[in-house]
C-alpha cells in the first residue's frame, strides 16, 4: 500500500491543550522549594537547562496527550523496546539525540511539556517537541503541535521561571540555557506523502519554512535565549517511506532530497547571518544530512548491517509506515536487533544511529565524517557562561 495513501488519510482534529497547560502550572507553583538540589553533583545553581523544540526527530512524548491519530503517536510496542522496556512516545526503539545530549550534560532526561508529574523535574528544561510538526502552521495542522505553538508553550515556562526565580535569576538561567532544534523534514515530506502539489514554487517554499524559523530564533533570542543547536534536514527523498513513492526505479525520490538541500543552504546562511548581525547570537550546526547518507552509502563503516531497509514495517525497504500495527496498515516486521539497522521505522532512525549522532554532535564531529558540527558544538555551548 502506497504511504501517500496512509497520510491522505490522516484525520483532522482539534487539539486540546488547557486542561494539561494548567495542570503544569498548578504542579510547577507547588514545586516552589529551595533550588538545592543536585545532579551527579552540580549545585541546581549552576544547571544548564536544556530546551527542545521540533519534530519526531527529538519529540520525547508531547503527542501521547494531544487528541491525533497514531500516525502522529508511537506510544505503543515495539517502540522504546532497546533501552526503556516499554513505549514512551518517541519514535525510536530507544534514546533520541536529545536524550544522550541530556546525559552528556549531566542532566536528567528532559521531559515533555504536557507530560503530567512533578514540576520540579522541569526545572533543568522542557522538551517541546511533536513528531509531525512544522515550522508552518499548514504542517499536519490540527494534529501535530506546530512550531509557533511550541514557542506558546516556552512562553509559559518562561513566565513560570520568573514567578519562581525571580527576574534576574531567571534572565539568567535563560540565557545559560541550550536551545536545540529540529524542523522543517515534515514542511518539505508532507506534499509528498499526501499526495499533494506545491501551490509555489520549491524556492519560494522554502523561503518561507526559512522565515517562520527566523522569526522563532528572534522570539526565543528576545526572551534571553543566545546559544542553539540545530539538527539540518536529512535527505528525506531517501527516507523509506519516500522510496516506495517512486514507481521507475530504486532511487531516492528526487524532488524530496532537493527540497533538503536547499533548505540546509539556506538554514546555514541564516545562521552565519545572525551570527554576524545579533550580539552574542551563538550557535552549532550539524550536518544529519551528510551524516545519514555516509552512513547509508557505508553502512560496515559505522558498525551497521542494513543501511536502506527499516527495522519495523512493511513492503518493500519495509516502507509502509506500520511498525506496531496499530496505524491503517496492521502487517509488519520486525527485525531481530535494531542496532544492526540505520531506520528504525520507515520514517525515523534506531537509538544506535541517535547515539552517533549525538556523539558528533557534543564532541565537534568525526575527521573521518568530513561533518560540519560548527561553529561550537553542543559541548562547548554548555561550558559557555
Amino acid at each position: 500500500m502506497r504511504e501517500s495513501t496512509l497520510m491522505e488519510k490522516f484525520t483532522k482534529r482539534t487539539i486540546s491543550f488547557s486542561s494539561s497547560s494548567i495542570f503544569f502550572i498548578i504542579l510547577f507553583l507547588a514545586g516552589k522549594t529551595s533550588a538545592k538540589r543536585s545532579y551527579d553533583g552540580d549545585n541546581e545553581d549552576n544547571v544548564t537547562a536544556l530546551f527542545i523544540f521540533g519534530d519526531s526527530f527529538l519529540d520525547a512524548g508531547n503527542n501521547n496527550y494531544i487528541n491525533t491519530s497514531t500516525l502522529d503517536q508511537a506510544n505503543f510496542p515495539p517502540y522504546g523496546q532497546t533501552f526503556f522496556g516499554l513505549p514512551t512516545g518517541r519514535f525510536s526503539d530507544g534514546r533520541l539525540i536529545s536524550d544522550f545530549i541530556a546525559e552528556y550534560a549531566k542532566l536528567p532526561l528532559i521531559p515533555p511539556f504536557l507530560e503530567p508529574g512533578d514540576s520540579q523535574k522541569k526545572l533543568c528544561g522542557v522538551n517541546f517537541a511533536s513528531a509531525g510538526a512544522g515550522a508552518l502552521v499548514e504542517t499536519f495542522q490540527g494534529s501535530v503541535i506546530n512550531l509557533r505553538t511550541q514557542l506558546e508553550h516556552y512562553k509559559k515556562v518562561e513566565r513560570l521561571w520568573r514567578i519562581k526565580f525571580g527576574k534576574e535569576e531567571s534572565k539568567r538561567r535563560i540565557s545559560r540555557a541550550v536551545y536545540l532544534i529540529s524542523i522543517g523534514f515534515n514542511d518539505y515530506s508532507s506534499p509528498f506523502l499526501t499526495n499533494q502539489s506545491l501551490s509555489i514554487s520549491m524556492s519560494q517554499h522554502v523561503d518561507i519554512v526559512i522565515g517562520n524559523l527566523t522569526t522563532f530564533i528572534h522570539e526565543i533570542y528576545k526572551s534571553g535565549g543566545r546559544k542553539f543547536g540545530f539538527l539540518n534536514v536529512p535527505d528525506l527523498g531517501c527516507f523509506p517511506a519516500l522510496r516506495i513513492l517512486k514507481q521507475k526505479n530504486d532511487s531516492c525520490l528526487r524532488d524530496a532530497s532537493r527540497l533538503a538541500s536547499m533548505h540546509n543552504k539556506a538554514l546555514s546562511n541564516l545562521l552565519f547571518k545572525m551570527q554576524r548581525q545579533v550580539k552574542g547570537f551563538k550557535f552549532s550546526l550539524f550536518d544529519m544530512n551528510k551524516s545519514l547518507k555516509l552512513r547509508m552509502h557505508h553502512p560496515s563503516k559505522f558498525g551497521f548491517k542494513e543501511g536502506e531497509e527499516a527495522c519495523c514495517g512493511t513492503g518493500k525497504w519495509r516502507g509502509v509506515f506500520s511498525c506496531g500495527g496499530k496505524r491503517i496498515v496492521k502487517e509488519y516486521k520486525l527485525c531481530e536487533n535494531p542496532d544492526d539497522y540505520i531506520f528504525w521505522d520507515s520514517l525515523h532512525l534506531t537509538q544506535n544511529t541517535y547515539k552517533q549522532f549525538a556523539n558528533l554532535i557534543w564532541n565537534g564531529g568525526h575527521m573521518s565524517d568530513s561533518l560540519m558540527v560548527g561553529p561550537y558544538n553542543i559541548n562547548r555551548l554548555f561550558q559557555i557562561p
